[in-house]
């Protein structure tokens, strides 16, 4: 997330800049559609099909426990933010979750989470959607959440929020998890501690190709801002949970590793209810 850092291979320029919603949503779902195959095959296993990940330090849902006690949850109705290959939202049907729902921009992550519907006979509905128009329903919700899901990819955290407090029955839940805002000082080396950024710049991270379009677009929200958008979407944060590397955790995910790992936060999770009215 670094603009000094080399170009990956096939991309013309890396800089930091603004990006609005539409030039943000295109190139995600460019970006996406490209490289969902490759994704899947690297991270498929540490994911796993029928598995919660919460991030690269190895905290699972089944430990954590912050969507709300199992007896809760299995009663609810749950939309699965960015789901890619449905992953997190396969566990949940696996421990007897009655509604499940995903959605995610790209395509082909939904034909993966399709083929492993099927490899593993649990079934997820899943559409196609962006997370900063949401297709669905006021109050068709009891639970939203999103494994590093679409809200590391949108321009504006206050109006992707406001979007899942509007789906959220009153009294629901809202859990998401994203890069750490620390991260965004620090460059993709999961060995470096020796911060090459401000963390108060808040440019997007921009791959460019030959023609000065964006093919690759992911934005920075300091640890206020998350805050405040919740706030402004009318949440109440109950937590914020910044997971610790697993001991054993050998994983190495772009900037994440257990070098790194054991100093600094990589994802933050941040925990909050809409306020019954």
């Amino acid at each position: 997330m670094q603009s000094d850092a080399p170009a990956p291979s096939g991309i013309a320029r890396v800089e930091r800049r603004t990006a609005g919603p539409a030039e943000s949503a295109r190139a995600s779902r460019a970006w996406w559609e490209r490289s969902a195959d490759d994704y899947q095959a690297e991270h498929g296993g540490f994911l796993q099909d029928t598995g919660f990940m919460w991030g690269p330090e190895g905290l699972v849902e089944a430990d954590a426990r912050l969507l709300g006690p199992p007896e809760r949850v299995r009663g609810a109705r749950v939309l699965e933010v960015g789901c890619g290959a449905a992953q997190c939202s396969r566990w949940l049907r696996t421990q007897g979750v009655r509604e499940v729902v995903g959605f995610d921009l790209s395509y082909r992550q939904l034909q993966h989470a399709r083929r492993i519907d099927e490899e593993t006979g649990w079934r997820v509905p899943a559409v196609q959607a962006d997370a900063q128009r949401l297709p669905f329903a006021g109050e068709a919700f009891d639970i939203v959440c999103s494994a590093f899901g679409a809200l590391p990819f949108v321009p504006d955290a206050a109006a992707v929020l406001t979007e899942c407090a509007r789906v959220l029955r009153p009294g629901g839940r809202l859990v998401f998890s994203v890069v750490h805002p620390i991260r965004w000082g620090f460059p993709d080396d999961p060995e470096s501690l020796t911060a090459t950024g401000s963390y108060f710049d808040r440019r997007a991270y921009v791959e460019e190709d030959g023609q000065g379009r964006a093919v690759y677009v992911e934005h920075h929200h300091t640890m206020g801002d998350w805050v405040r958008a919740l706030a402004s979407a009318g949440l109440l944060l109950r937590d914020l949970v910044e997971p610790e590397w697993a001991e054993g955790n050998d994983e190495v995910w772009g900037g994440w590793g257990p070098v790194r790992g054991r100093y600094l936060p990589g994802t933050a999770i941040f925990v909050a209810e809409k306020g019954s009215p």
